[in-house]
């Protein structure tokens, strides 16, 4: 088994994921390692360009292909494909630094970390200082502790195999091409929730070059993010083990935030729900 894969999940962003590819061309971690992109049912040239990078990587690299839309179910493609004992994620239009996967590994040499978030940080100084997690101090997440949104990025967060295997992987249901973009935090809170321990730490690092430039493009992001973000509070008070850390804490958000985000969450959470009264109606347990 290897010692990491990374995996990068993509969809008709063909001009974007060049740039990326030319920054994880130049990676040359001392463990052993792999790449693993999955193709998320883009109709540009993303497979085109995928192929071609993939036969002249400098190091093992796989494509797998995902046709249905979701970031929560390609990036269930991609470390099911991969074979690292630790599998990292990171976005096409992100870069990691140099020695991202060796960082990755060196956090994980404490054998009961099971999931892990690192920093992000602007790669253009134009873009918006969004999405983005400058946080400079490792923060420890003790086992069933509920985990705030933004705290750990899908930009820049990994898990151990075994993490991902014992808590079924993804939801996929969640992610980017989804009314509820939150399959990242959702997963970590999952493994929290059934005994992992993890951490914040800022010594693996990703450059994100997201190219979001005006006040639109960020109210349009925070919106979904919003949506989200109450799908993921509601999930959790349905699960048992997660209950009540996350009712602790969306109780005291309610009290901060404008009531504007508040609708916004519950818009999402009640979404939720109605998309798992479908599921169940057309698994014919109404």
């Amino acid at each position: 088994m290897l010692d990491i894969s990374l995996v990068v999940c993509t969809r008709n962003r063909s001009a974007q994921l060049r740039d990326a590819l030319d920054r994880l061309s130049a990676l040359r971690p001392s463990i052993s390692s792999e790449l693993v992109f999955v193709d998320n049912g883009s109709t540009d040239d993303t497979a085109a360009v995928l192929e071609q990078f993939r036969l002249n990587a400098p190091w093992p690299c796989t494509v797998v292909y995902e046709g249905k839309p979701g970031l929560g179910r390609a990036r269930n493609q991609g470390w099911r494909a991969s074979s690292g004992a630790i599998v990292a994620f990171t976005d096409d239009d992100c870069y990691p630094a140099d020695d991202f996967l060796d960082r990755v590994v060196e956090c994980f040499a404490d054998s009961s970390l099971g999931f892990l978030g690192g920093r992000i940080l602007l790669f253009d100084p134009t873009d918006l200082p969004i999405t983005i997690q400058p946080l400079e101090r490792r923060v420890e997440l003790l086992p069933g502790k509920f985990i705030s949104a933004g705290l750990i990025q899908g930009a820049n967060f990994a898990l151990r195999r075994t993490t991902l295997e014992a808590i079924g992987g993804f939801d996929d249901g969640f992610g980017a091409g989804t009314p509820f973009p939150c399959e990242d935090v959702d997963v970590i809170a999952r493994a929290s929730g059934r005994g992992w321990k993890g951490a914040y730490d800022p010594r693996p690092l990703v450059f994100h070059h997201h190219r979001r430039k005006t006040q639109q493009d960020a109210l349009r992001l925070m919106y979904g993010y919003d949506i989200g973000r109450g799908a993921y509070y509601v999930k959790s008070i349905l699960d048992q083990s997660l209950r009540l850390a996350c009712l602790k804490v969306w109780a005291r958000m309610v009290l901060t935030q404008s009531p504007v985000k508040t609708l916004r969450e519950l818009k999402g959470g009640a979404g939720y729900l109605m998309a798992m009264r479908r599921n169940r109606v057309r698994s014919g347990n109404p």
